[in-house]
């Protein structure tokens, strides 16, 4: 049964980028960037902390990844309102390209929902780097201005690690999490052991 008391340490840190959400919503409205932007970063921040204390403290869960890569999900969302609101010039000017990288990242979403029922939980190499990539330009952004190439590098190293994940989902028939990468997934006992068994 799920309660608050289950939450461990690392849970925790994830569990702040969401309740986060309605204040970054709020200071959006009142058109506070600043503020808004240092308390995106704290999201950011909490993002790079919860990962380093499961792996730590060895209390890794399934549900903590879950929790994770749903926190992950809505700050990404939430640099991208912010972004979409307080620079729109910069968006309206590049709005084709990212247009092109959302479209295979919803694509992934609804694999995802499809197949599993829930988002993937992979936390690749790659989804890790692409991850730090989209916190820098974002908050980058918001702090200064947007700067065209952390721009493209979050654009391409973005949709590489989606067709990576779209790789990874077709591999799993069913949901698990933490996988380093293609490589890593190609010797995962986990999936060979499930083909064996059929």
């Amino acid at each position: 049964m799920f309660t608050f008391k289950n939450f461990n340490i690392a849970d925790w840190f994830s569990f702040y980028r969401i309740v986060a959400v309605p204040l970054l919503i709020l200071l959006i409205i009142l058109d506070e960037r600043l503020i808004f932007t240092c308390f995106l970063m704290v999201s950011y921040l909490t993002d790079a902390i919860d990962g380093y204390l499961a792996r730590k403290l060895k209390i890794t869960s399934a549900r903590g990844s879950q929790l994770d890569s749903f926190g992950d999900q809505l700050t990404l969302v939430m640099g991208l309102i912010g972004l979409f609101y307080f620079e729109v010039e910069f968006i309206k000017s590049n709005i084709s390209i990212i247009i092109i990288v959302l479209s295979p990242y919803i694509a992934q979403m609804i694999l995802a929902y499809y197949k599993y029922g829930k988002a993937t939980a992979f936390h690749t190499y790659l989804a890790k780097l692409s991850a730090v990539l989209q916190g820098v330009f974002i908050l980058w952004a918001l702090f200064l201005e947007p700067n065209y190439v952390l721009f493209y590098m979050m654009i391409v190293f973005g949709l590489l690690e989606t067709i990576e994940e779209i790789i990874l989902i077709f591999m799993y028939d069913e949901w698990v999490s933490d996988v380093k990468g293609l490589y890593w997934a190609s010797k995962d006992k986990r999936r060979l052991n499930k083909k064996k068994s059929k």
